[in-house]
């Protein structure tokens, strides 16, 4: 999906608007579908992009040459979506668990695995086009099945490759709640996946 909202460039820096007017075209789409897959949410993808570049116009004069500019819209990008985890972390005052299944309770009492719960084998081939979409796609769905906090962690591990140290620190979190909530992501990911996927 495009971006469809333009940047409203002021008229006193016509010089710097017209080089962001020209970033925008080139890169606004690849920062959409940047946004998109760690947000999931059209309006919200649609306004960090737009927060993006207006941050752009205002240090549009700092940029320098010997970075891409992707790479530097990116970083920008980064920062905007880290500044709206952190606030939906905020609003997110206590993790629910009324829906999730305690960690312990996919184990027995010799910590292996019960049977119903047990890993099973996939047998998918990530080399077709059309089956690796499909596969994202239900485990972009899959991923919105999770609670705030939970989608949030496993993005900023697994989607930005973010240390589990810096990711405690943006969100606030202690190391031992951390990987409580990244563990449980886990275990509910996969068994989202194997009943709409494995077992279809």
């Amino acid at each position: 999906m495009k971006v469809t909202k333009q940047v409203q460039m002021p008229d006193q820096t016509k010089t710097d608007s017209e080089r962001v007017s020209e970033l925008f075209k080139s890169h606004a789409d690849y920062l959409f579908n940047f946004a998109i897959t760690r947000v999931n949410d059209t309006h919200i993808a649609e306004d960090l992009v737009q927060d993006t570049f207006m941050a752009a116009l205002r240090n549009i004069k700092n940029f320098e040459s010997r970075s891409k500019e992707s790479t530097w819209l990116t970083a920008i990008l980064k920062n905007k979506i880290i500044d709206y985890y952190r606030k939906k972390v905020r609003q997110y005052h206590k993790e629910s668990i009324d829906d999730l299944r305690s960690v312990e309770d996919y184990f027995d009492e010799d910590g292996k695995w019960n049977k119903s719960d047990r890993p099973q084998k996939w047998h998918i081939n990530y080399n077709e086009n059309i089956e690796q979409k499909e596969f994202y796609d239900i485990l972009n769905n899959c991923l919105n099945r999770l609670n705030e906090l939970q989608r949030i962690a496993f993005t900023m591990k697994h989607f930005d490759d973010i240390k589990s140290e810096d990711i405690c620190k943006e969100l606030k979190i202690t190391s031992s709640n951390y990987w409580v909530i990244i563990h449980r992501a886990k275990l509910q990911l996969r068994k989202c996946m194997e009943v709409k996927w494995v077992n279809n």
